[in-house]
């Protein structure tokens, strides 16, 4: 006898439902992004229902975090993939589509009744030795500098080429391997800056040292200053302001409000003096600047560049080696920035503010140049999903080869272990091998190629003992990764199968769904 226990509007799934409920919501979601993945992966048109901006991508955090989602498994799909983007910075769609796969594989084996605990029995025997066969494969080379040089620049090329970027990967390559080099080992990218500038062609873009900041330096001030030393603030530089809210001032005469005035200009005459007493050159200020307060710092030779955005004030504090001060009565205690230029430079038609010679020698501004501000868009997520994935392998500094070339290695791992299993773990470890054997297959659907005869090929070509064997994705043959230089970072791979795994493995425990009844509004 069944009894509703919930409340109104609220409802359960159960058993077979709510599994079916779980693959349906995440198989969908995988075919929505599989068809981005690889060399040869097509974009999608995102659309915004409130103001009708677009945005044209083909990375898979980005199209993943713009849908909006009523299903819970197709949620948990989400989430990994975000968790991919924060912990490697690339391999968004590689993780979403494996998951996806691996449940489209244990859909028939629970039609098949197995037991779905036995399922994930198999599959984690199966991701254990698949992931003893990466770190088998994976190679280290960053005792010797050059070597280790090309894997970055092979691991960058291999990034971008699925990416707007392709076309021009070598340049970006290179580009983006500098930027993190400069860093010295550190995965901190905010030292990167990315400024971007519609006009002229992608190849435009270039890496400058320093910092730059996309402001113009105030009318009066010079327009070059050697040896700065900065102050960074964020005050309130505006005389004629009442700082109460709603307060209101009355006068009876003329001369009262001569007098108001003259107190308002004496109080910023007193606060210029004291920013003038920290000895400074160059006076940076996240608020405006009002023209009395600057004609007063020009006149004691003090550069001002006003209105600096938050984030700008920020990033300048940190390669400059200040700190953001908003009152200064005690200039001991105020740490200073500084840098050996500060000059006005001209991209396309603006006017910047370039700072050369930091304190922080690893900080650097890549300036991205394109046809349209969607194109440079993308190329900013392009490029940042390389210089992610760059300076979390100059940590991690194993790498593996690309082009399906691992997938098909961990699939070959796979099987062979799947023989010494017993009973009906084993179909479900071959079904984790066939889940690994689709990423090469979705890699040449996407290309247009025929993917069962060049997966075969493949796989014949690994049993053969060429272990570099991958996917070349220009002529549509099977080649070595290790010549064409298709190199990823073992880092991504390993959190790739991981989390895939895990993953599936949660959806696949669930057989009971409950929502919720909605909050209703009450009418005011």
């Amino acid at each position: 006898m069944s009894m509703n226990i919930f409340g109104a509007e609220a409802t359960e799934e159960k058993a077979e439902n709510a599994r079916l409920s779980s693959f349906v919501g995440a198989l969908a979601l995988g075919d929505l992004v599989k068809s981005t993945l690889g060399p040869k992966g097509m974009n999608k048109i995102l659309q915004s229902g409130s103001t009708g901006d677009i945005t044209v991508t083909n990375d898979g955090a980005t199209i993943l975090k713009s849908i909006q989602l009523d299903n819970a498994a197709a949620k948990i799909l989400v989430n990994i993939s975000k968790v991919q983007d924060d912990e490697v910075g690339d391999g968004t769609t590689s993780v979403c589509v494996l998951a996806a796969e691996l449940l489209r594989e244990a859909e028939k084996l629970v039609a098949q009744r197995i037991h779905p605990q036995t399922i994930i029995e198999g599959y984690r025997i199966a991701s254990a030795a698949a992931l003893k066969a990466l770190e088998k494969s994976a190679q280290d080379h960053s005792s010797d500098p050059t070597q280790f040089r090309q894997d970055l620049f092979n691991i960058a090329r291999t990034t971008l080429s699925s990416k707007v970027l392709s076309q021009d990967k070598d340049y970006f390559a290179n580009l983006a391997v500098d930027a993190v080099l400069r860093l010295k080992g550190s995965t901190d990218l905010e030292h990167i800056q990315i400024i971007k500038k519609a006009g002229g062609k992608l190849t435009d873009s270039y890496l400058d040292e320093g910092f730059i900041l996309d402001k113009t330096i105030a009318v009066n001030s010079p327009k070059r200053l050697e040896n700065a030393k900065i102050l960074i603030a964020n005050t309130s530089m505006d005389t004629d302001k009442i700082k109460v809210f709603g307060a209101r001032l009355k006068v009876d005469s003329t001369g009262k409000l001569a007098e108001l005035e003259r107190a308002e200009r004496e109080k910023m005459k007193a606060k210029v003096d004291a920013i003038a007493a920290h000895g400074i050159n160059c006076f940076v200020n996240r608020q405006l600047i009002y023209n009395y307060p600057e004609s007063l710092l020009a006149e004691k030779g003090i550069v001002v560049i006003e209105h600096a955005d938050f984030e700008g004030v920020e990033r300048l504090s940190l390669v400059t080696g200040g700190e953001i001060a908003s009152t200064f009565d005690r200039p001991d205690l105020v740490k200073l920035g500084s840098c050996e230029l500060i000059e006005e430079i001209m991209i396309g038609e603006d006017k910047l503010i370039k700072f050369s010679g930091v304190a922080a020698g690893e900080a650097c501004t890549v300036v991205l140049r394109g046809s349209t501000n969607q194109m440079i868009d993308e190329a900013e997520r392009s490029l940042h999903d390389a210089l992610s994935v760059l300076s979390q392998t100059v940590k991690e500094t194993r790498v593996v080869l690309g082009g399906g070339c691992a997938e098909m290695l961990m699939s070959c791992a796979v099987e062979e272990a799947a023989r010494t299993v017993q009973g009906k773990k084993a179909i479900a470890a071959e079904a984790f091998s066939r889940a690994l054997r689709q990423m090469p297959t979705i890699l040449a659907d996407n290309a247009g190629y025929d993917s069962s005869d060049l997966v075969a090929k493949l796989r014949a070509a690994h049993y053969d003992g060429q272990a570099d064997a991958g996917l070349n994705m220009n002529e549509g043959i099977v080649g070595s990764m290790k010549e064409l230089g298709v190199t990823e970072s073992y880092k991504l791979k390993r959190q790739v199968v991981l989390s895939a795994s895990e993953a599936a493995e949660m959806i696949l425990r669930v057989d009971d769904i409950l929502r919720a009844t909605p909050r209703r509004r009450e009418a005011v």
